[in-house]
């Protein structure tokens, strides 16, 4: 390969915007900073954010994660992951007598306040979102009597409505904005009354890494979007880029899951990352390709991003002490029974 450098024409196109959205970026630190601050362990419930590397760092580090508040033993520290959860959770969490740290990311939270709203309003409230999705639990259980979940354009058929001069539409963060707005089209068909939400709730973060990987697609050959295989976001950045005309489009979680016979006949390679991903994962896929005569890296920037979050409240208080105060109102409290 040494003497084929330069001549070869093999280049990467490397997105911008790509990576850490805001939201990421603030519920991995809230972990890092609470095991700083309070020690370990500190329970995490559901995974912080869905990406396997983030994961076992953490792990490593002193975060214990839980699918469910009761694995909690009593007294300790929990953290929502930034996926959010619906308020039966924090209900839980009281019964337990946890003290809680909330990582939800804001632009969650914004849906879940406009579900709310929406249901004191008495409107049917329809969510595109992906059946199951950690978020799409959270925000429906703000509403379940007035939610139904869409998942996609061929859900619409089976909507019905009490109503349907009183019909919101609202939806998950991570979605496909193209796959969306025909998933609305169809719904306004079907519901001409139908409202918007005030503000796009598809999130800024979603749209951009989109938008770079579509300007990406069309002149790649293959593109690599690093992120894991629960990551909506990622698995999004996959279709886009077949849609925009990449020959062929992967998820990987790290650069060893890269095929070298994805790289026959190519020879441009579209490299991305999903919302939740470190940036170090990027840096090995790019050492990989280069290794294999892909040295030409081309940034391909669709947006400029700027946006951050200020971290949970709760780290500015002592949880530690707030927790073992739970486990002493063993006795008192309010009078609830156990279950």
């Amino acid at each position: 390969m040494g003497a084929m450098t330069a001549s070869t024409g093999r280049r990467v196109l490397l997105a911008a915007p790509r990576g850490y959205c805001a939201g990421v970026d603030r519920a991995v630190i809230a972990v890092e900073k609470a095991l700083e601050q309070y020690g370990a362990p500190v329970y995490v419930r559901h995974e912080i954010v869905h990406n396997k590397y983030v994961v076992q760092t953490l792990e490593k580090k002193g975060a214990v994660f839980v699918e469910r508040t009761e694995e909690v033993p009593p007294g300790n520290i929990v953290m929502f992951s930034a996926h959010g959860v619906a308020p039966v959770v924090h209900e839980e969490a009281a019964r337990g007598r946890l003290a809680t740290i909330d990582a939800t990311c804001p632009l969650v939270t914004k849906v879940h306040k406009e579900a709310v709203r929406f249901a004191n309003e008495d409107y049917d409230i329809l969510l595109i979102g992906h059946e199951g999705h950690e978020e799409v639990i959270g925000t429906s259980g703000e509403a379940p009597d007035h939610i139904q979940l869409v998942d996609g354009p061929g859900d619409v058929a089976k909507v019905e409505v009490r109503d349907p001069s009183k019909v919101v539409w609202l939806s998950q963060t991570t979605l496909s904005v193209d796959e969306t707005m025909e998933t609305v089209d169809a719904l306004k068909e079907k519901f001409p009354q139908l409202i918007s939400p005030p503000s796009d709730d598809i999130c800024y973060a979603t749209q951009n890494r989109q938008l770079a990987v579509k300007q990406m697609g069309a002149e790649a050959d293959l593109v690599i979007v690093v992120g894991s295989r629960n990551s909506s976001n990622s698995k999004r950045l996959v279709e886009v880029a077949k849609l925009a005309g990449a020959r062929a489009s992967y998820l990987v979680d790290f650069a060893d899951e890269i095929d070298e016979a994805w790289l026959e006949g190519v020879t441009t390679v579209g490299v991305t990352s999903g919302a939740s991903v470190p940036e170090v994962l990027v840096e090995q896929v790019l050492e990989w390709l280069s290794q294999r005569g892909f040295e030409d890296v081309e940034i391909v920037k669709a947006a400029e991003e700027s946006i951050t979050f200020s971290l949970p409240k709760e780290l500015r208080r002592d949880l530690r002490e707030e927790a073992a105060a739970l486990i002493e109102q063993r006795t008192g409290g309010s009078g609830t029974a156990e279950r």
